[in-house]
């Protein structure tokens, strides 16, 4: 009976160190590592806690608001003045709905015209925005607190990280002025287009690509070429603004890209006296969608939001260096073969805006 005993015991020994050499591998270093444990469905601890800690998904979204309701007349004291102003919004909205980040910036565009129905301003003149302007913009003299637009932009976009558009439209404010203890050390311009600005964005935001810790970059570019004089028929005092927003990984590739584009027309008689309704907000091109109207002229049938949108999409995975180096025709237009059947509006503007939201992304 007890060489029995001996013999059950002496196999349990070996079978339990079987078992404990069976857990460990060696490495290529001569040490011994965990061996991976095997789950049910076939995947290893290892790869379990990679799944578990890949960067969660979120939403990248743009906003703008334009108003054209400070232009005047011409008269014999003064030029008449058609004035654009956009306020523009990027956020990064991470999946429990509150913000993670958050770009704030406008476009103010002046355009003179006369008496006589003929604009002023030079058409060459390209006007950069309150960000690109920093300094330059004036506020800072002006300012109760000493600090330019651009630090106060900054600074209300810094606040309401960490905040869902319900908390953002809550802030406590006094004639459009922030009154909350916490901001108004750091912002006291009017802050009522910021706010609508932010819920608008969030409420735009779509899953395109971002992660949770991705940069956010917004670019933004103005011109009047297009404006003309009045003569038969009306002047049109345009502001012609390209909008891109991009996130952007720690190798610098995108990873969301959003394009818009406004053409906001002041309208004026040759006797200089302004015929467009004052009252009148212009939408961005993606706002009107196939009511632009491009559709029809195009040789592949789309509208210009459904291009905008195919390039925005195609940049996703590169750097702005490969964007900038996307082959084109003479006349500007896509050449690769890969986007040519999908973009054939001009894409110079929009890559160069691209770039200046990759260059901002932080």
């Amino acid at each position: 009976m007890k060489k029995k005993i001996a013999l059950v015991l002496s196999l349990a020994l070996v079978l339990t160190m079987a078992t404990a050499c069976g857990k460990k591998n060696t490495n290529t270093n001569g040490g011994e590592t965990k061996q991976e444990e095997t789950t049910q469905e076939g995947t290893t601890q290892e790869e379990t806690t990679q799944e578990e800690t890949t960067q969660a998904g979120a939403k990248t979204g743009l906003a703008v608001i334009t108003s054209i309701g400070s232009s005047a007349d011409a008269t014999a004291d003064a030029e008449g003045l058609a004035q654009v102003d956009s306020t523009i919004v990027a956020v990064l909205v991470g999946e429990d709905g509150k913000i993670l980040d958050c770009a704030i910036d406008a476009a103010q565009t002046k355009i003179n015209f006369s008496t006589e129905g003929k604009i002023t301003t030079d058409l060459a003149t390209e006007f950069k925005s309150k960000q690109e302007l920093g300094t330059d913009y004036g506020m800072a003299k002006a300012s109760s607190i000493g600090k330019e637009w651009s630090e106060q932009a900054n600074a209300f976009a810094d606040y309401v990280v960490g905040k869902t558009v319900e908390e953002v439209k809550g802030i406590a404010l006094t004639e459009g002025v922030p009154s909350d203890a916490d901001l108004t050390s750091s912002v006291t311009l009017h802050v009522s287009d910021f706010i609508n600005g932010v819920e608008k964005a969030v409420n735009n935001a779509k899953a395109l690509g971002a992660n949770a810790d991705d940069k956010l970059g917004l670019g933004v570019a103005t011109n009047i070429a297009k404006s003309t004089d009045a003569g038969e028929e009306d002047g049109v005092a345009q502001a012609y603004t390209n909008y891109s927003v991009v996130t952007t990984d720690k190798d610098g590739k995108i990873t969301s890209s959003i394009i818009d584009a406004s053409q906001s027309d002041v309208k004026f008689s040759a006797a200089g006296a302004i015929t467009s309704d004052l009252a009148v907000a212009p939408q961005t091109k993606q706002e009107l969608g196939a009511d632009y109207g491009m559709a029809k002229a195009s040789s592949i049938g789309k509208e210009w939001f459904e291009q905008a949108d195919a390039l925005a999409q195609y940049v996703v995975g590169k750097t702005v260096d490969e964007v900038k180096g996307i082959a084109v025709t003479e006349e500007g237009v896509p050449s690769d073969a890969d986007l040519a059947s999908s973009v054939t509006i001009h894409i110079g503007d929009y890559t160069s805006v691209i770039d200046k939201a990759v260059a901002n992304a932080k």
